[in-house]
């Protein structure tokens, strides 16, 4: 795939920024502990890069217009 081909996307650099975080997480504290180490301490990250972020929000999951649980994403960011 051709490099240029690879940026045209939205968001492109807010993702590489975001990727880039997970990855620095995963090699500074390694492998090995449960998702919630993992979310908390890109908490910590996306403080330390003034990242704006909402850390589990809650969405109402709907079919045809009928309320079946909730989402709960881990993150939304930007």
């Amino acid at each position: 795939m051709d490099a240029a081909i690879k940026n045209d996307f939205l968001f492109s650099d807010e993702t590489r920024v975001l990727i880039g975080c997970a990855f620095e997480v995963l090699n500074n504290i390694g492998h090995g502990f449960i998702e919630k180490t993992y979310e908390n301490v890109l908490v910590v990250k996306f403080g330390l890069r003034s990242i704006p972020y909402s850390q589990q929000p809650e969405f109402d999951a709907t079919y045809k217009t009928i309320e079946v649980g909730k989402f709960i994403p881990a993150f939304i960011c930007g």
